[in-house]
């Protein structure tokens, strides 16, 4: 909701162009995404046909049915859509979206064929309960063991247990406190909490399973990250050039998935 209609389609033509500057994407190394609000998708889908990019909804309903204002997972498929965001921190926060509501959501788009894009975090650094001032040192890795185990306890809950169902998400990592901030969560700290969380969904054979982080997240961090498969860009992408230097350290990085 940063950017109204004329000037998202104005910025969804520059990603466009940024991710057309680059040939290497079309090989599927790096996979980029976009995800603007619910009004935009039909034309946003038109701009990025035949390019890499990959649409992606911001929310879902959680079925079909007479449910006013919201948008099933069936619907945003039939408009291209090819992954939903759900459960991000704003959603639990601000319009009550509990484990049990998020569930459901992640089993209707994943029946629905959209990959269901779960975002996960502690609202404070380390676990729920910590300080919340969110500015250790940097380099210190201090909470990332709790994090990890409160992370996993959301992913779990929102895939009821169901380990098939969580083996076909792709999870954002989004400290709570990190996002809107100045600076994203450190470079150590977010590595050791991917780490720990991906030896815990090891015991699922899921230890390589899409982990991106979000959080304030900008040019010149992904190098940085250790074990994480990707960014997830917010404000700092709507200068579309910075969206193009993260495409740039992804494509440059070995065994790079996504950004």
């Amino acid at each position: 909701m940063y950017l109204g209609y004329t000037d998202s389609l104005r910025w969804l033509d520059e990603l466009r162009q940024q991710v057309d500057a680059r040939p290497a994407l079309a090989a599927g190394r790096v996979v980029p995404f976009v995800i603007p609000s619910f009004p935009m998708l039909p034309a946003a889908g038109e701009i990025i046909a035949g390019s890499p990019l990959v649409l992606g909804a911001q929310n879902c309903g959680w079925a079909d049915g007479p449910w006013t204002g919201e948008l099933s997972p069936s619907l945003l498929a039939e408009l291209g859509v090819g992954l939903v965001e759900i459960g991000h921190a704003e959603r639990r926060r601000h319009f009550a979206e509990d484990d049990a509501m998020i569930a459901l959501k992640v089993r209707a788009a994943d029946g629905a064929g959209v990959t269901p894009l779960l975002c996960v975090g502690e609202e404070s650094r380390g676990t729920a309960g910590t300080s919340t001032n969110g500015t250790a040192d940097a380099g210190s890795t201090e909470g990332a063991d709790g994090a990890a185990r409160f992370v996993y306890g959301q992913i779990e809950a929102a895939v009821g247990g169901d380990w098939g169902l969580a083996a076909r998400l792709v999870i954002a990592y989004e400290p709570v406190w990190a996002i809107g901030a100045a600076e994203p969560a450190s470079a150590e700290y977010v590595s050791a909490v991917v780490r720990i969380l991906r030896e815990q969904l090891g015991a699922h054979g899921l230890q390589d399973l899409p982990v991106i982080y979000g959080g304030s997240a900008k040019p010149g961090l992904l190098p940085t990250l250790d074990g994480v498969s990707g960014l997830f860009l917010g404000r700092f992408a709507h200068d579309a050039a910075n969206f193009g230097k993260v495409l740039d350290e992804a494509l440059s990085l070995p065994g790079a998935a996504s950004s």
